[in-house]
């Protein structure tokens, strides 16, 4: 795994200089943190959902401490340049709004750490989840009854690249094609891709979903599209704004790419494949649009939010 990239460049003139000298702790700054945080209404949802969580992330993160547990490190004092960085940070998200990983250019899924910055999505995929915690894989049983027989997999949209990483190591007989549209994207995927040294597991591509990938057919296509309405999209607080727009925009409804997959998958699926895709909560819009048995999969934090359909529903044409 290669270190940690540092965050953003130094804001100092940002942090009033007496404040290094009044918070002395952990648990001072994170007071500081949430007063701040709360008082400046910022939005949440880039992989934590209150101003406490944030703090906790920004100062255990800021840090590289362990981000599972703030508790031990409340009482620790902290050097002068740590404070000063610490607090210039907290003024930081304040200030610009930028999401908290994008300042300290991580983002974790299942606890596991990839590279962000404005290239892509933070990533919050709940697919993660489904592919780790035996939501998805289960033996015997489930969508997925062998892991072990999954060789191909396909991931559209890729972004990051972090749900190519974490297919590979929900499967680890499997080799991953990612596709992404945006060029940036994919330059971030590959730093990805190669802190994780998936580089003989995962081949990024370039390109309009199945384009890349003509003739090709997979035991499991996972994909988290751009899935939010137009109407979302204009009302995005500045913290979802910061993200690159395609990522997030779906057409009119939120759908339109989510229909493209839909129409297409069953060309690239073997006889016993299937399709995994995120869609946000259109779900009574897919199930009145498309005659399919969708099976939903709930994840801790969603509902309804996932589907699985197999290479059979989908009316298989390879």
């Amino acid at each position: 795994m290669a270190p940690r990239p540092p965050a953003g460049p130094a804001q100092a003139d940002l942090v009033p200089a007496d404040l290094a000298d009044t918070f002395l702790t952990i648990r001072d700054l994170l007071r500081h943190a949430v007063g701040r945080f709360r008082a400046a209404g910022i939005a949440f949802g880039h992989g934590t959902t209150s101003a406490l969580d944030e703090a906790a992330f920004i100062l255990l993160e800021g840090l590289s401490l362990p981000i599972d547990d703030l508790n031990p490190w409340l009482d620790a004092r902290l050097t002068r340049p740590e404070r000063l960085r610490l607090l210039d940070l907290i003024e930081q998200r304040v200030a610009t709004r930028k999401p908290a990983s994008y300042l300290l250019g991580r983002a974790y899924i299942q606890g596991i750490p990839f590279r962000v910055d404005e290239r892509v999505i933070v990533p919050r995929s709940y697919l993660g989840e489904l592919m780790m915690s035996g939501g998805l894989v289960q033996e015997g049983a489930g969508p997925v009854p062998d892991p072990m027989a999954v060789t191909r997999i396909l991931d559209l949209c890729t972004g990051s690249g972090c749900l190519a990483i974490l297919a590979a190591m929900a499967f680890p007989e499997a080799t991953i094609d990612a596709v992404d549209l945006s060029a940036e994207a994919l330059e971030v995927a590959a730093l990805n891709v190669a802190d994780h040294d998936m580089q003989d597991r995962i081949n990024l591509m370039a390109g309009d979903l199945f384009a890349p990938v003509a003739g090709r057919h997979y035991d499991l296509i996972i994909a988290n599209p751009p899935y939010v309405a137009e109407a979302e999209v204009s009302a995005f607080p500045p913290e979802y704004r910061a993200e690159p727009v395609m990522a997030h925009a779906g057409g009119p409804d939120g759908l339109d790419i989510v229909r493209r997959i839909l129409r297409e998958a069953g060309d690239h699926l073997t006889e016993h494949g299937g399709l995994l895709c995120e869609i946000g909560t259109g779900a009574e819009i897919l199930e009145e649009e498309f005659d399919l048995p969708f099976l939903w999969l709930d994840s801790q934090d969603s509902t309804g939010e996932v589907f699985w359909l197999s290479a059979a529903d989908l009316g298989l044409r390879a």
